[in-house]
């Protein structure tokens, strides 16, 4: 795939069979959004309301009910290496070390040979050059997350999908996640959609944030985020942006606040 990439969700719907078999769950209605490149979609909204379901659509791991989900035009059906997703838990293969599992997709793929600079050059940029022969099980939370990005990072997807991938990690570690996050983004401008309970988060790396409503999941409303980079989390902008997606998620100003 080559030049510009436009995502676009028209009439998305989806609906689950209840756990029980009773009858259905909408988790999604009548989603219509449009994301192209250079564009970073920070998902907010409460639990259950759709959000890592349009990821998964997006991704191609699961049918919408209704509507459709295209790329530069093409419906998306199944997966594909252009539409990469990383999910709050890293994942790795346990019996492969770090630079085994960073390499995986490309041998899968057939495509390793010549690439293996690519594969060297992405673990040092994760700062893991010294662990690049470790097994998951020797490396911390925050290093095992770490690999589970770059791997995703090697098949230089043109749509990078992110699960919560932050969720797990601790607050230093996880903002210095989100600096690497940015740096990559800054790098390619492809198109980014993170879904995250943290508006902080939410707000400090998207150029929308998309704030979600239940059940079923709809779009509440999609605020474009005009601040340049890199943005402090402090300033009384970022503030007044924190203030207004708190109250679309209905968890406005307290009393002693006004």
């Amino acid at each position: 795939m080559s030049g510009k990439v436009c995502l676009k969700l028209e009439g998305v719907s989806k609906s689950f069979l209840a756990a029980d078999h009773s009858g259905l769950t909408h988790a999604l209605s009548n989603i219509d959004l449009e994301v192209n490149d250079g564009e970073y979609i920070s998902i907010v909204g409460p639990s259950g309301c759709g959000k890592s379901t349009i990821l998964r659509l997006v991704a191609g791991l699961i049918v919408p009910t209704t509507g459709t989900l295209s790329l530069n035009g093409a419906t998306i059906r199944g997966t594909d290496p252009d539409r990469g997703m990383v999910f709050q838990k890293p994942t790795l293969f346990p019996w492969l070390t770090v630079e085994q599992n960073v390499a995986f997709s490309l041998r899968m793929q057939k495509k390793l040979r010549g690439r293996e600079g690519d594969v060297a050059r992405l673990i040092d940029m994760a700062g893991l050059r010294e662990f690049r022969t470790a097994y998951p099980y020797q490396l911390s939370g925050g290093m095992a997350q770490r690999v589970a990005l770059i791997r995703t990072m090697i098949n230089e997807p043109r749509v990078f999908l992110l699960d919560e991938p932050l969720g797990a990690l601790d607050a230093f570690t996880r903002m210095n996640m989100q600096d690497e996050l940015l740096k990559l983004w800054g790098q390619n401008r492809h198109i980014m959609m993170m879904v995250t309970h943290d508006v902080d988060e939410a707000l400090y790396m998207g150029t929308r944030v998309l704030v979600m409503a239940p059940r079923p999941g709809r779009v509440r409303a999609d605020l474009k985020v005009d601040m340049e980079y890199p943005r402090s989390r402090t300033s009384r902008r970022f503030l007044d942006y924190r203030a207004h997606v708190m109250e679309l998620l209905d968890l406005g100003r307290s009393d002693d606040e006004c």
